[in-house]
């Protein structure tokens, strides 16, 4: 009798050696709440789409008529500017030839003797107003080019609002509403939560040895060895579970998600 306690005790030793246990739910791979970034009424929720992935369709949408029609306006507003835009840059073009024509000129007749000094003066006038009205024109093209960066931003911020309005999470599971059709919401107002279950994870918490062995180990899943390794390791231990290192593990998409399982880490070593 005392050869098989010690038996089984030196077997139970071993596989105390060779694998620790842990346990861990199995989650989905993320879990975002979505919040609002806009304000406005909800036209479209929906529901029906509850426990099911979401397509390329909207799965809220919120009333976005007024910015539809900026939009359409803010993009006429564009197209005038840019040719006005362009039409002052082939004026520019112009007097700045004009006015090369005219320095040469000036600097041709300012030394002439047989021109008088009210001649020169005259040139040397219709000179300076060239280049005045060269100066201003550069000055109207800066002033267009600024109201275009100012039109082109608020197009990007309508274009983002828009995008904010009609909410698509294509491949993520709808996993709870938080408005209805009707209702009003501001900015951080909560919409919806989507998670995606298109991988999973598994978090346990090592104690130290693992955490230092956990290159030299397989995992084991329900009893069953698998080729997964630990992803994801904190090397700082856990607030809560002291002495102890949080690990994730991604798998695959299981058929059930939230359900328990037997995680073992044994030594590649063992026999």
């Amino acid at each position: 009798m005392n050869v098989i306690k010690l038996f089984i005790l030196l077997f139970l030793a071993q596989t105390l050696l060779e694998a620790n246990i842990y346990y861990a739910k199995v989650e989905p791979y993320t879990v975002q709440k979505i919040s609002s970034n806009v304000t406005g009424v909800v036209m479209q929720v929906r529901e029906d789409m509850l426990g099911k992935k979401l397509s390329q369709k909207p799965f809220i949408v919120i009333d976005a008529q007024l910015d539809k029609e900026e939009l359409k306006h803010l993009k006429k507003k564009l197209l005038l500017t840019q040719n006005m835009l362009h039409i002052d840059e082939n004026i520019t073009f112009n007097l700045a030839k004009s006015l090369e024509k005219k320095r040469l000129n000036y600097e041709k007749v300012k030394n002439l003797k047989i021109k008088s000094s009210v001649e020169k003066d005259r040139e040397f006038y219709d000179l300076i107003n060239s280049e005045n009205g060269y100066l201003l024109k550069q000055n109207e093209i800066n002033t267009l080019k600024m109201k275009l960066s100012d039109l082109e931003l608020r197009e990007s911020q309508l274009l983002r609002i828009l995008s904010d309005k009609s909410l698509v999470a294509s491949g993520l599971m709808l996993y709870s509403l938080n408005v209805k059709v009707g209702e009003v919401v501001n900015k951080s107002t909560p919409l919806a939560t989507l998670i995606d279950t298109n991988k999973a994870i598994l978090t346990i918490y090592l104690d130290e040895e693992d955490m230092l062995h956990r290159k030299d180990i397989e995992i084991y899943i329900d009893g069953k060895q698998t080729g997964y390794k630990i992803d994801r390791l904190l090397t700082v231990a856990d607030a809560q579970n002291i002495s102890k290192y949080m690990a994730q593990i991604i798998i695959k998409s299981p058929k059930i998600f939230s359900k328990l399982v037997k995680i073992e880490l044994k030594s590649k070593n063992a026999k």
